[in-house]
């Protein structure tokens, strides 16, 4: 395999060729030195905004089920949406790769030509990182945004009894692709056109950045991503905000097919909807005057705003079902399984 300097050498290229293709500059993003010295040098407007991810072979991800460019995509689109979660502009990244010795130098470029898409298309420099062995593939990203004033950015700390709880696009897609991944012979009674949004929405999600800068200046009052599923992180947000939030199971935006995956596969569909997890849309709470404007705005981004449930006294999430009965909110748990 080609040695470590001339791999990352070949690395860098595909990514900034991913970015010279979408019109990007690193002027346009306050990047003074990016990538190819110690250290990359940046001159932010207002404050940053950081997150770190990791996504490992085996525990996010196989490569028997999809391709390097997608595990490149998906990774850095992850990445992307805690951003989004805080209202944040993207800003930069920095990639640690751990490769294993089945991956080749073409494979490596695959990867990075998937991670180097996403950003450039998100509007992000990768502007530094590092490539090491690993016993797996290994993709590790700390990701850089930014806001003109800590006041801008929406925590998960803010919902109050009587906000309006809400989501971004349609659920249940990704868990419904994932499982037309492992089972691929349910695609059978779909249409095409059906399964492939299924498992392009496991494969090659999109963080709504846009929606989240505009649900923010619209006065959401706490934010998250949907990285592990409604109910696990609507947990995050009622516990964060100690308040309760009361989600109605049967207002939930699912996306097409999703109840046909579930029927075939004999699973619950909102199950697949409330603890599949990587739909990566968002979740937010605003005051009830506020969601009209909000609906609007992010209408604006190409994707809907769906009132869901409100949030309420007391403590945790109830997922209501349509004959009054409360179901338990679950998610995925990254040390639980």
């Amino acid at each position: 395999m080609t040695g470590e300097f001339d791999l990352i050498a070949r690395l860098v290229e595909v990514v900034e060729e991913a970015r010279r293709d979408a019109g990007a500059s690193d002027a346009e993003s306050g990047v003074v030195i990016g990538s190819g010295d110690d250290a990359a040098v940046t001159a932010p407007d207002g404050v940053s905004v950081t997150s770190v991810d990791a996504f490992v072979e085996g525990v996010h991800f196989r490569r028997d089920t999809a391709s390097l460019d997608s595990i490149g995509h998906k990774g850095m689109a992850a990445a992307l949406s805690d951003l989004a979660a805080m209202g944040a502009a993207p800003g930069e990244a920095y990639v640690q790769l751990g490769i294993p010795t089945d991956l080749d130098e073409s494979g490596s470029v695959e990867l990075a030509t998937g991670l180097g898409r996403a950003a450039a298309a998100n509007g992000v420099a990768v502007i530094g990182g590092d490539v090491t062995r690993a016993p797996v593939l290994l993709l590790a990203l700390t990701v850089v945004g930014h806001a003109a004033d800590a006041d801008e950015l929406v925590l998960r700390s803010g919902a109050r009894p009587g906000d309006v709880v809400a989501v971004t696009g349609e659920l249940g897609g990704a868990a419904a692709g994932l499982v037309l991944l492992q089972r691929p012979e349910l695609a059978a009674d779909l249409g095409e056109e059906v399964a492939v949004a299924l498992r392009g929405r496991q494969l090659e999600p999109w963080p709504r950045l846009a929606a989240g800068r505009d649900l923010a200046k619209a006065g959401a009052t706490a934010m998250i991503d949907l990285s592990d599923g409604l109910g696990g992180d609507a947990a995050h947000v009622a516990r964060a905000s100690s308040a309760g939030l009361a989600i109605e199971l049967e207002g939930l935006p699912l996306q097409a097919g999703v109840e046909a995956v579930a029927d075939a596969a004999g699973l619950d569909r909102w199950d697949l909807a409330t603890a599949g997890g990587e739909d990566y849309e968002l979740l937010a709470t605003l005051p009830p005057e506020r969601l009209a404007d909000a609906r609007s705005a992010v209408a604006g981004t190409g994707t809907a705003l769906t009132p869901i449930g409100e949030v309420t006294e007391g403590e945790g999430v109830s997922l209501r079902q349509a004959d009054g009965s409360v179901r338990e909110a679950s998610g995925f748990d990254q040390l639980g399984r």
